[in-house]
């Protein structure tokens, strides 16, 4: 049942939460996919299942119709029922409070969950949006957990994305300069696109200045300082946004705490 304080909370807010049943129309259209064929599913899937497995988790998972700049996935106090894997493009999570200002939770990539925050008050507690062109896989919660409990590497690997997840917010949550967390914000993009076997050394910003500064918890135009600053010093380059790290380690030793950054030894190669 919706937690009917969220409900108000978006009402509140400006926002216009779906009620129970009713369906997502950017999601209306759907198709089964194949993991297997997939340049993803080593991310979104556990490497021990086997072929058999793999075959049972697709007949569960749905590839959605593109998704368009501004579209949502969902909104705080929409009836959660779903989980969501990026397929492609990039999403944003954010809140918006009473007085109607805006709060990024995150950036979205790829291979990347949405929605698991949910699972506690059974109602989503922030909003998802499509930073350009998007795609998700749907998967049904409670699909999941009953083939979660049949493939134990499923549920293990459920734990550590939420651990992880765990993990980064209280990390972020610490006491770090301007510099800091550009530093290991830029770091953080690097591993990522690393990951899903793109270039860790140049890469295009899918998010606004002001998206950057507002998860950051900066000023706009602090941000705009300090990619300035990193320019001047010959650490990154910057074409609008277009990103390019140059000196990888400096970047490292700028964020301070590897564990902020994502970087470590074996990734010091770009």
């Amino acid at each position: 049942m919706v937690d009917q304080r969220l409900v108000q909370k978006a009402t509140a807010s400006g926002q216009k939460p779906r009620t129970p049943g009713q369906s997502n129309p950017v999601l209306t259209s759907v198709s089964h996919v194949a993991c297997t064929k997939c340049g993803l599913g080593k991310l979104c899937l556990p490497a021990s299942m086997n072929q058999p497995q793999v075959e049972t988790f697709e007949k569960i998972v749905h590839k959605s119709r593109p998704l368009h700049n501004g579209d949502h996935l969902f909104r705080v106090a929409d009836d959660f029922s779903d989980i969501y894997a990026v397929r492609s493009g990039c999403f944003k999570t954010y809140v918006v409070d009473a007085a109607g200002r805006e709060q990024v939770l995150g950036f979205h990539l790829a291979g990347e969950l949405l929605g698991l925050d949910a699972i506690y008050q059974g109602a989503h507690v922030s909003n998802a949006a499509a930073l350009g062109t998007s795609s998700v896989c749907k998967l049904q919660y409670n699909d999941v957990t009953t083939l979660a409990q049949q493939i134990p590497e499923l549920q293990n690997h459920m734990f550590r994305l939420l651990s992880r997840r765990i993990s980064d917010l209280s990390a972020a949550a610490a006491d770090h300069t301007a510099d800091e967390r550009m530093a290991a914000f830029l770091l953080g993009l690097a591993a990522r696109f690393k990951a899903r076997g793109y270039s860790s050394k140049e890469f295009n910003l899918a998010m606004s200045r002001a998206d950057i500064a507002n998860y950051l918890r900066l000023a706009t135009e602090t941000v705009s300082r300090v990619l300035a600053r990193f320019q001047k010093k010959s650490l990154i380059k910057v074409d609008r946004k277009l990103v390019e790290l140059l000196d990888k380690e400096a970047l490292c030793k700028t964020a301070g705490t590897a564990a902020w950054c994502g970087c470590d030894a074996r990734d010091m190669e770009l």
